[in-house]
C-alpha cells in the first residue's frame, strides 16, 4: 500500500492530464516521428513571445536558463524547471524514506508520478507570480496591471502543462528517452549554433562585420572582450566536448562470475562520473531559485541595497532594462562568462568555482545514498542476480567490501571533476555553458545507446527478449 502522503494525492489522479501509455509495441519509425513532432513542438514555443510583455523587460538568468531549457520572454520561459526541481524533492524524499512509496507497486508508482505532476503544475504557478510580482516583466513604459498579470501568468501555467504532457509522452514509450533530455540538448545545441552563426550576435557572422569593418579589434575578437562570443570560448567549446566525451568512459572493471553458470565470466563498471551529471543539476536547480527569489526580494524590499539581511542574499544595480547582479550570495553563484570578467573579479571565480565544486561533492555523495547507488544497495543487487567476485564467497558484505574501496572515492573525485569542468569552460567563455556541455554530452551517449538497442530490437526481434524491449 502507498504511504500516507502519496494516499493523499488518489483524489486528483483522475483530474490531473495524462499520456496514456501504448498498448502495443510502438515501431522505431513511429518513435521517431513523435520524438521529432514533441522536439518541433519545444522549439516553435521557444520562439513564441509572451502576450502583453516586451522581451527586453526580462531579467537575465544568464547561463542557467540553458541548463532547464528556458527561451526568455517566450512560452518557454520557465522551461523545465518547475518538473525538474519537482522530481528532483520528490525523488530526494522517497530515497531518504521520508515518504514512503515502493516504487516496484504499480499503485505507488502511478501515485508518484501524479505528486510530481501536481508538483510542477504548482511550482510553475508559484515561479510565474515570482516572475510577475518581481516586476521581471515590469518596465515605465509597460506596467505589469492585474489584468495583464493573469494573462501572463495564465500564459506560463498553459505552456508549464504542454511541457509537462510532452515529456510525459516521449517518457511512456511513444518517444525516445524523456522529453527533459530532448529539450536539454535542443537548448544547447540550437545555442551553440546561434552564439556561432546569427547574424547579429554570432561569432563568425555578427562578429566579423565590425572587424572587417574596422570598428572593433582582433583582441576582442579573440578574446571576448566586446559585445560578441570569443574565438577563445568557440576553441573552449571544442576542448569540453573532447574532455567530457573521455571522462564519459573512464571506469574500472571488477570481474564477476555467474555463480549458477561455472566458466561464466562478466565485468561490473564504476565511470568515473559514476553518479552523471545529477550533481551539476542539482546545482543548477539550487543556483536559479537563488537568483530567481533574491531578486524577487530586492525587487520588493532592497531597491536601494540597504538592508543588510538582503543584502547578503544579493544586491543589484539596474543596466538599462536588466539588473545585474553586484553582490551578495548570488553574485557568486553566476558565473563570469569570459576571461575578461574574471580577470577583473578573480575573487568572484574563486568563489563560484569553490562553491560550485562543493555543492556538486555533497549532492554526488547525497544521490549515492538517496539513488540506490550506494555499495550496500549494488551489493545486494549483485548478489541476488546470482554474480560474485571471483576469489570471494558468496555473500553481500564481500562484494560490498570491495565496492567500499572504490565507489565512495569515486563519487567525491566525479564530483570534483564536474564541477571544476563545468566552472571553468564558463571562464573560457564556451557556446552553451560549461553545464550545458556536461549534459548534453550525457544525453547524447544515452540516445545513442537508445537508438542502438531500438534498432537492434526493430531488426532482431530475438534481442527485444533480452533487453525487456
Amino acid at each position: 500500500m502507498a504511504g500516507r502522503f502519496l494516499n493523499l494525492f488518489k483524489p486528483v489522479a483522475r483530474i490531473v492530464p495524462e499520456i496514456k501509455a501504448p498498448e502495443r509495441r510502438v515501431r522505431f519509425n513511429e518513435k521517431l516521428f513523435w520524438t521529432a513532432l514533441v522536439l518541433i513542438i519545444y522549439l516553435v514555443m521557444s520562439e513564441v513571445p509572451l502576450y502583453g510583455i516586451q522581451k527586453t523587460a526580462l531579467g537575465e538568468l544568464a547561463a542557467l536558463r540553458i541548463i532547464f531549457a528556458s527561451s526568455r520572454g517566450t512560452l518557454m520561459e520557465l522551461g523545465i524547471g518547475p518538473i525538474v526541481t519537482a522530481g528532483l524533492i520528490l525523488q530526494l524524499l522517497v530515497g531518504s524514506a521520508m515518504i514512503d512509496a515502493d516504487m516496484s507497486k504499480p499503485e505507488d508508482r502511478g501515485l508518484f508520478t501524479t505528486a510530481s505532476k501536481v508538483f510542477s503544475i504548482v511550482l510553475t504557478g508559484v515561479q510565474a507570480t515570482a516572475y510577475i510580482i518581481g516586476g521581471m516583466y515590469s518596465t515605465p513604459e509597460n506596467p505589469i496591471t492585474g489584468t495583464l498579470g493573469l494573462i501572463i501568468f495564465l500564459q506560463l501555467l498553459a505552456a508549464g502543462i504542454i511541457v509537462l504532457l510532452l515529456d510525459e509522452l516521449v517518457q511512456k514509450g511513444w518517444g525516445f528517452g524523456s522529453g527533459i533530455s530532448l529539450f536539454i540538448m535542443a537548448g544547447v545545441a540550437q545555442q551553440i549554433f546561434w552564439q556561432s552563426f546569427s547574424p547579429s550576435t554570432g561569432l563568425f557572422v555578427g562578429g566579423l562585420a565590425p572587424l572587417l569593418g574596422g570598428k572593433a579589434t582582433l583582441t576582442s575578437w579573440i578574446y571576448g572582450t566586446g559585445a560578441y562570443p570569443s574565438l577563445i570560448g568557440f576553441i573552449a567549446t571544442i576542448v569540453a566536448f573532447l574532455i567530457i566525451i573521455y571522462m564519459e568512459g573512464v571506469r574500472v572493471e571488477l570481474p564477476l562470475s555467474y555463480a549458477g553458470y561455472r566458466g561464466f565470466r562478466s565485468r561490473y563498471p564504476i565511470k568515473l562520473l559514476y553518479v552523471s551529471n545529477l550533481p551539476v543539476i542539482f546545482a543548477s536547480a539550487l543556483f536559479a531559485n537563488v537568483y530567481l527569489f533574491s531578486q524577487l526580494f530586492w525587487s520588493l524590499y532592497n531597491q536601494n541595497n540597504t538592508n543588510f539581511w538582503l543584502n547578503l542574499l544579493g544586491q543589484y544595480k539596474s543596466e538599462g532594462q536588466t539588473l545585474q547582479p553586484i553582490n551578495g550570495l548570488v553574485y557568486y553563484v553566476t558565473p563570469p562568462r569570459n576571461l575578461a570578467n574574471v580577470m577583473q573579479d578573480p575573487l568572484r571565480a574563486i568563489g563560484y568555482l569553490g562553491i560550485l565544486v562543493a555543492f556538486c561533492i555533497v549532492f554526488s555523495l547525497t544521490w549515492l545514498e538517496v539513488g540506490g547507488l550506494g555499495p550496500s544497495t549494488v551489493g545486494k543487487q549483485l548478489v541476488d542476480a546470482g554474480m560474485q567476485i571471483p576469489g570471494y564467497r558468496r555473500s553481500g558484505k564481500a562484494i560490498e567490501s570491495i565496492l567500499k574501496r572504490y565507489i565512495p572515492t569515486v563519487t567525491v573525485l566525479g564530483g570534483i571533476i564536474v564541477g571544476l569542468v563545468a566552472g571553468i569552460t564558463d571562464f573560457f567563455g564556451v557556446f552553451g555553458s560549461g553545464m550545458g556541455i556536461l549534459l548534453s554530452v550525457g544525453i547524447i551517449y544515452q540516445y545513442y545507446q537508445i537508438l542502438l538497442q531500438e534498432r537492434a530490437s526493430e531488426m532482431f526481434p530475438a534481442f527485444r527478449r533480452i533487453i525487456g524491449g
